[in-house]
């Protein structure tokens, strides 16, 4: 990790990038930060192959990523060999000098399957520690289920808010034109639990144990493959599981309708619990959120 490579006396971030550098070997890549034209350019366009956007409404361009750079924010890709399979932007965010905003992460074709995604947060993670930086946000679509196992579970963040159609409709071979509801997450870089996701100890939520604890449906799969709403009194309850379908992304592009209707459904219900003071306490890999009602304003804690 040669942009990392400076004298490090801080056993934090000596383990951060120790952490990075391992991921790294593991998924047969090498990062490195974007710093020339070439770079910034095949950044475009490999964003472009990964999400096929609407050309009036690019992800990012090369001019952009040219101006973040010199601005001194954070773009890396991850190589094999000399082919750029993955990238990542970031860009400083308020409160100044503590946060990054994570504007886009994305890894192509097969080597999506090796891991290459983790590498580059941890990569991302190692650099922000090195500049001050202590908290990373970013957005990702709630109902896509490996993303919510991804940043839950994997990396040990937390979902800080969520946001109705927080882009718009957007016309590209992922969102299809469906409402952009996003799942604003917070990574507190230096939490115990972040700390030993990035160590490989991920933060896993025991589905069997919860539902022994009385854990209730407030979100689940129909026969039919469609959502289940449960009444207001059950998803009011101090401890829910609201389910997402395992592949929206077909859904959209096989049974728009349904998409839709699943869209609606986890924004009633994971969008109205959080706006109304719940958190969500993980995802369980069998595609659950568990929303945890206990310390809602009002409500007697247990």
């Amino acid at each position: 990790m040669a942009d990392l490579a400076a004298p490090v006396r801080e056993p934090r971030l000596a383990q951060a990038i120790a952490d990075a550098e391992r991921a790294a070997r593991r998924s047969g890549v090498s990062i490195r930060e974007l710093t020339d034209v070439a770079a910034m350019d095949a950044a475009h366009a490999l964003v472009d192959r990964i999400w096929r956007p609407d050309p009036a409404n690019p992800p990012v361009t090369t001019e952009l990523l040219r101006a973040l750079g010199k601005a001194g924010n954070y773009l890396a890709g991850a190589y094999t060999g000399a082919e750029l399979v993955g990238v990542t932007v970031g860009f400083f965010a308020a409160p100044s000098g503590t946060a990054l905003h994570s504007h886009i992460t994305g890894v192509a074709g097969p080597a999506r399957w090796r891991h290459v995604g983790y590498a580059l947060k941890l990569h991302q993670r190692a650099w922000a520690l090195a500049r001050g930086i202590t908290t990373i946000t970013w957005t990702f679509d709630p109902l896509v289920r490996r993303n919510a196992h991804f940043n839950l579970t994997k990396l040990g963040a937390v979902a800080a808010e969520y946001l109705p159609d927080f882009y718009g409709p957007m016309q590209d071979s992922i969102n299809g034109g469906d409402a952009t509801d996003r799942l604003l997450t917070r990574w507190e870089l230096t939490a115990p639990g972040v700390e030993a996701a990035c160590a490989g100890r991920p933060r896993t939520v025991d589905e069997a144990a919860l539902r022994a604890a009385g854990a209730a449906e407030a979100l689940a799969v129909d026969p039919a493959g469609g959502p289940r709403v449960a009444p207001a009194p059950e998803r009011a309850r101090p401890l829910t599981l609201a389910a997402v379908p395992p592949d929206v992304e077909a859904l959209r592009a096989e049974r728009p309708d349904l998409a839709r209707r699943w869209r609606r459904a986890l924004r009633e219900v994971l969008g109205d619990a959080l706006s109304e003071g719940a958190r969500v306490a993980g995802f369980a890999r069998e595609g659950w959120y568990v929303i945890d009602r206990s310390d809602e304003p009002g409500r007697p804690t247990r």
